[in-house]
């Protein structure tokens, strides 16, 4: 298959291609700027080589700005436009196309159900509220000119990706490495985490299968704890876990950025990953950091 992707060099996109390019698929990276294997594409002003997506058999969409820092007005605006307005332009593209891709795997993320939930939350759960909710459902419906002209539509809610190499593991390595890491305020936070392999495993696994369609959580299907997991993380790098970061501290320094991903707390779960037949590489939280960290 030939297959096009938006954010191909971010962590994830980078991983996928990895994982398409050794199952003997061709990846085309969907960039703002040119070179060998990619489409020249801009947002912002609307435009993206559409020649260049004509015989294309599947498209993921995984463009989006780092939400990772402190969020001003301009910040959250950046972010909601970086994923609404990229995702509008190609689901229009790719529905003008005569010979139109087999499917599209549009990014989502599992802010789509707010913070703070109780209960396990599976695909069928009603959306949250918050900012990243509003801005997860909003990405999502960016799809529709996709769904509508018949383009199987996927949209990948995404949960916390562990990867040494970056997102919220990288960041938590080095006070863990010292010895100085520890669970967040009181740690009861459910953390629906999933291991990298996994993200660009189930992307895959969405591409292939021809009857899935709609909300798929990448999740792994055994979330944990914000106390377990500093315990794992702790166990795994041979380091004590114990000095806690208080909650408070992460409001002051991140505000409405903490309260929304730090300190959020949802126990989702891949449902529909597991009916459709995906068997995850790493379902349990200690062998996925082992894997990942020695």
């Amino acid at each position: 298959m030939k297959i096009a992707i938006t954010g191909g060099t971010g962590l994830i996109g980078s991983a996928l291609c990895q994982r398409l390019e050794k199952a003997g698929h061709a990846c085309l990276i969907i960039s703002r700027t040119a070179g060998a294997g990619r489409i020249v594409w801009d947002p912002a002003k609307g435009e993206v080589d559409r020649d260049a997506l004509i015989g294309v058999d599947a498209v993921v969409n995984l463009a989006g700005k780092n939400i990772g820092q402190r969020w001003s007005d301009a910040t959250k605006r950046e972010i909601r436009e970086s994923r609404v307005e990229g995702t509008t332009l190609l689901a229009r593209t790719l529905a003008s196309l005569e010979t139109k891709p087999a499917v599209l795997v549009s990014g989502s993320a599992i802010g789509y159900y707010g913070s703070q939930r109780e209960g396990e939350l599976t695909e069928d759960a009603a959306s949250g509220e918050g900012f990243l909710a509003e801005v997860c459902q909003e990405w999502e419906a960016a799809t529709a000119p996709a769904e509508e002209a018949g383009i199987r539509t996927v949209h990948l809610r995404t949960g916390v990706v562990l990867s040494p190499d970056g997102g919220a593991l990288a960041k938590l390595l080095p006070p863990f490495k010292a010895g100085i890491g520890g669970p967040i305020g009181d740690g009861k936070m459910v953390m629906s985490w999933i291991a990298l392999d996994d993200v660009a495993g189930l992307i895959y696994h969405a591409i292939k299968t021809e009857g899935l369609s709609g909300a798929l959580n990448a999740t792994a299907p055994n979330p944990v704890a914000n106390a377990e997991f500093a315990k794992a993380l702790g166990g795994v790098l041979g380091k004590p876990s114990a000095v806690p970061t208080p909650a408070f501290a992460l409001k002051l320094a991140f505000g409405e950025m903490a309260e929304e991903t730090i300190l959020s707390s949802a126990c989702v779960l891949p449902a529909k990953a597991q009916s459709s037949g995906y068997t995850f590489a790493y379902p349990d939280l200690k062998p996925a950091l082992e894997h990942l960290l020695t």
